[in-house]
């Protein structure tokens, strides 16, 4: 299992793998980067399938490329060591007083759990999360939502919840109706997201463990330090996704 550490590195205090209990006796995992000392600090979280230690410039390569050669201002002021894909960079909100959270959505990175992108579950893991981050000691009890994609589609999903601690959400390029923008767009069945599954979320599955990639920061497995056989890693989660991106009957 994860262990929580905390440490001070490039002006930040980082809190790695911080164990939030959710309701269903599930522990997921959360990457805290804060301002050093004692203060109080707003929140912007994050909650995804993407591994928070995987670093933008590995798991989305060409992107990235692209990026810096078309706004090379991006990579200027900042390390970009803690650079991850669609959220913040907290290099550069935390010296204006933030406390950005991480975290890996259940199953993925060292989350464990069942994947289930979109689901209610998960709608409800993220109202958990922001509760937990507004009681932390750290926190002013206001907690922000910033992400794309897929970031934001949870964002709206939860504001419906009306967590008593969400302040405010920015959400970019999200998709409002997961049929009509997702799967089956003019309704002619797009292919977008049965690639995205398995190249995006499989490679970080929780418990893929070695076979994984890396965090550049600390060197350890982004999805977790379990490794059991190949085998049992992917199987259900990719059978649940076709089941749920197929083709409706006729």
């Amino acid at each position: 299992m994860s262990a929580a550490r905390s440490e001070i590195r490039d002006g930040m205090q980082i809190e790695w793998d911080a164990a939030i209990l959710v309701d269903d006796g599930i522990v997921l995992r959360a990457d805290v980067f804060r301002p050093v000392g004692n203060g109080k600090f707003p929140v912007i979280l994050n909650y995804g399938p993407y591994a928070k230690g995987h670093a933008f410039q590995d798991s989305r390569k060409f992107a990235w490329e692209r990026m810096i050669k078309q706004k090379p201002e991006v990579a200027i002021g900042t390390s970009n060591r803690y650079q991850n894909w669609e959220v913040v960079d907290p290099e550069r909100w935390v010296p204006d007083g933030y406390a950005i959270v991480r975290i890996d959505s259940r199953g993925t990175g060292r989350s464990p759990g069942y994947i289930d992108p979109w689901s209610p579950r998960e709608t409800r893991d993220l109202y958990e999360c922001i509760e937990w981050a507004a009681s932390q000691e750290w926190c002013t009890g206001k907690v922000g939502l910033n992400g794309i994609s897929y970031f934001a589609m949870n964002a709206w999903q939860v504001a419906a919840l009306s967590p008593p601690h969400l302040a405010a959400v920015c959400a970019w390029e999200g998709a409002a109706d997961h049929y009509r923008e997702t799967c089956y767009h003019g309704g002619i069945y797009s292919e977008f997201i049965s690639n995205w599954y398995p190249r995006a979320i499989l490679p970080v599955q929780h418990g893929v463990g070695e076979r994984g990639p890396r965090s550049r920061v600390t060197g350890e497995p982004v999805a977790g330090p379990e490794t059991p056989h190949a085998r049992t890693v992917g199987k259900e989660s990719t059978r649940h996704h076709r089941q749920r991106t197929r083709a409706p009957s006729r």
